[in-house]
């Protein structure tokens, strides 16, 4: 993991924004991808070696209004922006909004309930470690045979980047481990002693493919989106995914995954045993 996360993540988010889309005069001749330091710096009011100071680490702690103000220049929607205010926050050693609680794995009777009303649909919850804690039955039938489910305590985590199976699970694999990675670097990353420990696990078990990804990615997983699964016994399948967080207390989120098209809909029905179109293709 980058010992510069908020330096890391104002170059990323710099350099994915076009001049055009800031409203800048685009030249013939441009190397820098997105906006240049001297671009960020005049649209947000600061001087260019400022932006510089902060991308390199050399300074880590910027107050909320230049962090606001860059914000703005880099047009960053509400969810990069509070995670920006996390990074900034993060730069404080002695911070962690969980203070020394570990991964929450009690799960509780209204979210077992609710995971009952979602059948068929296949739906997992996990915590912040990405242990799965409890599952509808729609998720077990996809997900056993792949062997997500092996093991007393499974995580999608280890399964991703230990398991050989999960390259032939996911055709878009890169895709998924870089989700995984950004997932455990959300919020307060190697801070957590406990997240810290899982990251340090899959660096020394998995090498360059987990580690190269903890240096050079920000923590902002996609919170929904369509991923491919090759099943064996239904083939492979497009599904659409919506990840739905509890209350900060549970550090929990559930992801339900929904058929993302009429293919993949009927095989689900079949892997189901439910009736034809019991899950409609969003």
């Amino acid at each position: 993991m980058s010992d510069n996360e908020l330096g890391l993540f104002l170059r990323l988010r710099r350099e994915a924004v076009t001049p055009a889309v800031a409203g800048l005069p685009t030249g013939p001749r441009r190397r820098t991808p997105g906006l240049r330091r001297t671009e960020l710096a005049t649209l947000a009011g600061v001087s260019v070696e400022y932006v510089t100071r902060l991308e390199q680490g050399r300074d880590r702690r910027p107050s909320v209004e230049v962090l606001a103000a860059l914000a703005d220049a880099l047009l960053l929607p509400p969810g990069e922006r509070v995670h920006l205010q996390r990074l900034a926050k993060g730069a404080d050693p002695g911070f962690s909004c969980r203070g020394d609680a570990g991964p929450n794995r009690m799960v509780r009777p209204t979210v077992r309930a609710l995971l009952e009303r979602l059948e068929p649909t296949a739906a997992v919850l996990v915590n912040r470690l990405s242990e799965i804690l409890a599952c509808t039955d729609g998720y077990r039938r996809l997900a056993e045979p792949l062997g997500l489910l092996d093991g007393a305590r499974p995580s999608l985590a280890r399964f991703v980047f230990t398991d050989p199976r999960a390259r032939t699970a996911y055709p878009d694999w890169d895709t998924v481990a870089d989700d995984q990675v950004a997932a455990l670097k959300q919020g307060p990353g190697r801070i957590d002693v406990h997240v810290a420990a899982l990251m340090d696990e899959l660096t020394v078990s998995c090498g360059p493919p987990f580690a190269d990804r903890l240096r050079a990615l920000p923590g902002l997983p996609r919170a929904n989106g369509v991923v491919r699964v090759v099943h064996p016994g239904a083939g492979e399948l497009r599904l659409a995914y919506e990840t739905l967080g509890l209350p900060a207390d549970d550090d929990q989120h559930l992801v339900v995954h929904l058929p993302a098209d009429d293919a993949s809909a009927a095989a689900l029905d079949r892997l189901t045993g439910r009736r034809p179109d019991a899950l409609r293709a969003v």
